[in-house]
């Protein structure tokens, strides 16, 4: 294919060095991707059902990024761009591949423009359950709180400063898009931040491997109104002084000789748990 017959707003890139698709170079370049994208004020959404669950949340494109056997396929996603004043870019799979890194499979990637974080007073006014993610920084176990998160009545997220970006690719790709459906800002600082949380109502309970926690069980049977969860970085979980500060320290029973389940399996079962109640 070439630029011929494209539709109007649609540029074919023959060439991955192109500085017009420079915001889509490199993608596996964690490390890179980290400083460049909040720096930048953009983040990449991948699919066309993510791309559109960023939409849905208010979301604006920078631009979309396509191989040709999805043009038409995936036409209503190039009309909204064009419409926005946003470029459409198409390029061979190959060449896809050459500068993101990957192959690009799932039809579409698009550069979204970062949407400015809210104040905390703000995602957590109304809120009754609370997630707070403390220093988590794989982004696939973000992706999948999140996803939890948003399936098991979670109202609001909270992550500390050295928490993973749940708008890293893979946290999107992984949380399905839900990053964009559950409010979520940065909180700092923290711990300090455990005195806001309780300000405001809620009782802090910190998820840990301690044999004088309370068992998950015994909270469900009379939670709180208001609770913030605090789920802790994989290996070394919660810092001392987060637990000390908690309301309460919570374990999860375990048996068959496991001490502890990953992050995102201890965050579904938190969540399900303590949901609360529906009116």
């Amino acid at each position: 294919m070439t630029s011929a017959g494209l539709p109007d707003g649609v540029t074919w890139i023959d060439d991955p060095a192109d500085e017009r698709v420079r915001d889509y170079v490199g993608l596996t370049d964690v490390a890179l991707r980290r400083v460049l994208e909040p720096e930048q004020g953009l983040y990449l959404a991948e699919s066309a059902k993510v791309i559109h669950r960023a939409l849905g949340a208010g979301h604006r494109f920078r631009s979309l990024l396509l191989t040709p056997r999805w043009l038409s396929d995936l036409s209503d996603l190039v009309q909204r761009a064009v419409s926005e004043g946003a470029p459409v870019f198409v390029m061979d799979p190959t060449v896809a591949e050459a500068m993101t890194g990957f192959h690009l499979h799932r039809g579409a990637l698009a550069a979204m423009h970062r949407p400015v974080l809210p104040p905390v007073a703000e995602i957590l006014d109304g809120a009754r359950r609370v997630a707070v993610l403390e220093d988590i920084v794989d982004h696939t176990n973000v992706g999948a709180v999140f996803r939890s998160a948003a399936a098991l009545g979670v109202d609001a997220v909270l992550v500390t400063p050295r928490c993973a970006d749940p708008l890293y690719r893979r946290s999107v790709r992984v949380s399905m898009g839900t990053v964009f459906q559950v409010p979520w800002t940065r909180v700092d600082p923290w711990p300090g931040a455990i005195t806001t949380l309780r300000e405001m109502g809620f009782t802090v309970a910190a998820f840990a491997l301690r044999d004088d926690g309370l068992d998950l069980g015994e909270l469900a049977a009379d939670p709180p109104e208001r609770l913030a969860l605090v789920l802790g970085t994989e290996g070394d979980g919660l810092g001392a002084r987060t637990i000390a500060d908690a309301d309460v320290a919570v374990r999860i029973p375990m048996s068959g000789g496991v001490d502890s389940l990953n992050v995102a399996a201890a965050s579904a079962v938190a969540f399900w748990a303590l949901q609360p109640p529906t009116a």
